[in-house]
């Protein structure tokens, strides 16, 4: 594509920029204030894997700071990822051109797909999550605190669906691999960037939210709790999930207000997390109605 910056050796400083990127999202979201990188502060840097994703970063308005696109790919002016080019050239981004080996260099995965990018995107206070549950409008007033979910194919599916499921917004807590990691985010689908998202913080943040914002906070157990459709989704909820096999640790159980179970046939006991998190939205949405739209009502 004329007029774009090409770029042939796996020594520019870029590549080493991308990879340092890939190699930092890999880690979980430490524990820490939630006020970090939240509503108000500097947004921070994501790798984005694929074309679909740097067009959903457009669409949502996050800033894509340089993105690479494959030189055979890209040589033809009417394909997808030119004019995916020229559109992270028009929202102000830095579209490159690279070699097969560089992208195969800067690329998180082991088959590349044409394009990898840098964006900045802003994660979100634990305190707003659960303020956007209270707040009246067209969503599911539903948050989901994930607290030790370690694969980050998990948490980016349990966001995609909670998007899909217009949920009040989705939290991070200790041990829980990051949302903004470039595997989560691959997962997510886009849907990181369509609803409040809480990268870090601690079980007495969400406490201390949902105190605050009064929003009743439930725990996900495989026996023993309320069955899913007594589970009054009518009011503010916050349902904590832990990993599937070890399930919630002691202190999560205790914060509870409640537990919840999904009902299900023996011997199966459980599903997987994002599966249960489906199940629960799906419940959440059939209880307050739906409009032919897909809104709730």
């Amino acid at each position: 594509m004329q007029g774009m910056e090409r770029i042939t050796s796996r020594q520019n400083a870029i590549v080493k920029r991308f990879r340092d990127l890939a190699r930092a999202s890999r880690v979980a979201a430490p524990a820490g204030r939630a006020e970090h990188r939240g509503q108000g502060g500097d947004a921070g840097e994501v790798l984005l894997d694929g074309a679909h994703l740097v067009e959903e970063a457009l669409a949502c308005d996050v800033p894509i700071d340089v993105a690479a696109f494959s030189d055979r790919q890209i040589d033809d002016a009417f394909s997808p990822l030119s004019r995916l080019a020229r559109d992270v050239r028009k929202h102000g981004g830095r579209p490159l051109v690279v070699s097969d080996s560089v992208l195969a260099a800067i690329s998180p995965v082991q088959q590349p797909s044409g394009v990898v990018a840098i964006a900045r995107a802003r994660a979100t206070d634990v305190r707003a999550v659960f303020a956007a549950a209270r707040t009246p409008g067209p969503h599911l007033p539903v948050v989901f605190v994930l607290a030790g979910l370690q694969d980050p194919g998990n948490v980016g599916a349990i966001v995609r669906t909670a998007a899909g499921f217009a949920a009040a917004g989705v939290v991070a807590i200790e041990g829980t691999a990051n949302p903004f990691s470039w595997k989560a985010l691959r997962g997510a689908m886009g849907g990181t960037f369509r609803l409040p998202v809480a990268a870090r913080g601690t079980l007495t943040d969400v406490i201390a939210s949902a105190e605050r914002e009064r929003v009743r906070l439930a725990a996900a157990v495989p026996r023993g709790g309320t069955p899913l459709p007594r589970v009054d989704f009518r009011e503010p909820i916050a349902l904590i999930l832990g990993a599937e096999g070890r399930g919630l640790a002691e202190p999560a159980l205790e914060a509870a207000h409640e537990t919840v179970t999904i009902p299900m046939h023996a011997p199966i006991e459980s599903l997987n997390v994002a599966i249960a998190a489906a199940v629960i939205l799906y419940e959440a949405t059939r209880q307050r109605g739906m409009r032919t739209d897909g809104s709730v009502r």
